[in-house]
């Protein structure tokens, strides 16, 4: 802004120097000597200026817009705050918005973001095929967007896409289902019920794939069998990740399919919400031997549940670890840069494969939550109690 003002103001000097000029007296001349002086005086300070800031970009500084899908689920709020006090103390302002797990509330509060005047977009979107319009506004006035923990789909927009490793989340999960039944050894069968997330996120392609990669060939050898028959992605799918869709579906389940006392032996749930609402329904309608359940995120309600021995295992993606990664790309892409990535082969979203960056996840259980989560200070001990 200070650049452009500069350039018309130095214009706007020498159109009076050169029709000065024209009047060719000696007193025209002194004049014309004078505000030429003048116009290099003004182009000093506007090279003054772009100096400055350069400076403040190198020092860190802008307006860096955060939206997040909801508040609803603990994980978002954690991703949110993370962001918004790592990029501050990098010394960014922040804009950071929750759109209520509504697309067009996304949609608007990404409009503001952009009419505000922020330099960067940060997104963690709700229906990755829903921003392709909104996020043609900011390329069109070259503003870069990060993709955030989802991939945001068929839009040219997304400069980069920085992550956990999703495909490994679900082969994480997928083997610890292998490991816990012996499936190597045991004859089987034993049976499997799966529930995963909301069909609009494009994670749910990786969590879904990466853990029935694992188990297929046990399904397909009859160690594992599902009695619902439920196994399809779009079966086994729960809008907006909700705990109270997953319970809901999961009571139908038990009440069709293991009220006569069969066992259920293990839950694949993609995330804690879900799995949360599986546990509520195991508690209000099933009376047998408690099944394997996994999950992912570590959320508190969830913890207190493996620590209970109501869900075997979570998978724990540390938010900090991501946000800080985060702000290192911000801060890169702020000063002219490129930002680091460690995969350009994988996360292809329709126009084309987004660099990446993929954080490591880790299994978390009652052996070692103390260590990870309390240790760590990601939680504290009352925050468990």
């Amino acid at each position: 802004m200070k650049r452009r003002f500069l350039s018309v103001l130095l214009a706007g000097v020498l159109a009076v120097s050169m029709l000065a000029g024209c009047g060719g007296g000696s007193d025209d001349a002194a004049e014309t000597t004078t505000e030429t002086t003048d116009a290099a005086e003004t182009e000093d300070a506007a090279e003054d200026a772009d100096a400055a800031d350069a400076a403040d970009t190198e020092a860190g500084g802008g307006l860096v817009g955060v939206s997040m899908p909801t508040q609803d689920l603990q994980r978002w709020n954690q991703d949110g705050s993370n962001m918004k006090a790592e990029l501050e103390a990098a010394g960014y302002t922040v804009e950071l918005q929750y759109a209520s797990n509504d697309i067009a509330t996304q949609v608007s509060q990404i409009e503001t973001m952009i009419t505000n005047g922020c330099e960067l977009l940060v997104i963690a979107s709700i229906d990755g095929d829903s921003l392709g319009t909104v996020l043609a506004q900011a390329k069109e006035q070259g503003i870069p967007v990060i993709a955030y923990d989802r991939l945001i789909m068929n839009s040219d927009a997304v400069t980069y896409y920085a992550t956990f490793d999703n495909y490994l989340v679900g082969q994480t999960q997928g083997q610890y289902i292998v490991d816990a039944l012996d499936l190597d050894n045991a004859e089987g069968p034993f049976n499997l019920e799966i529930v995963t997330g909301d069909p609009g996120d494009n994670n749910v392609n990786y969590f879904f794939g990466g853990a029935m990669d694992v188990l297929q060939p046990y399904i397909d050898e009859g160690k594992l069998v599902v009695p619902s028959g439920q196994m399809t992605k779009e079966e086994v799918a729960t809008a907006n990740w909700a705990t109270e869709t997953a319970q809901s579906r999961f009571e139908n389940i038990l009440s069709s399919y293991y009220a006569d006392g069969t066992q259920l032996d293990v839950v694949l749930a993609s995330n804690d919400s879900t799995a949360l609402g599986v546990a509520n329904a195991l508690a209000a309608n099933y009376t047998g031997e408690y099944p394997i359940l996994t999950g992912q995120d570590c959320d508190i309600a969830n913890v207190k549940n493996i620590v209970d021995g109501k869900q075997s295992m979570s998978v724990f993606k540390d938010t900090r670890t991501l946000a800080s990664q985060v702000v290192k790309m911000v801060e890169a892409v702020m000063q002219g840069g490129e930002a680091e990535v460690n995969d350009t082969e994988t996360y292809d979203n329709g126009t084309g494969v987004i660099p990446s960056y993929l954080c490591e996840p880790v299994i978390v259980d009652a052996s070692n939550y103390q260590e990870l989560l309390i240790d760590s200070g990601y939680y504290t001990e009352a925050d468990l109690q």
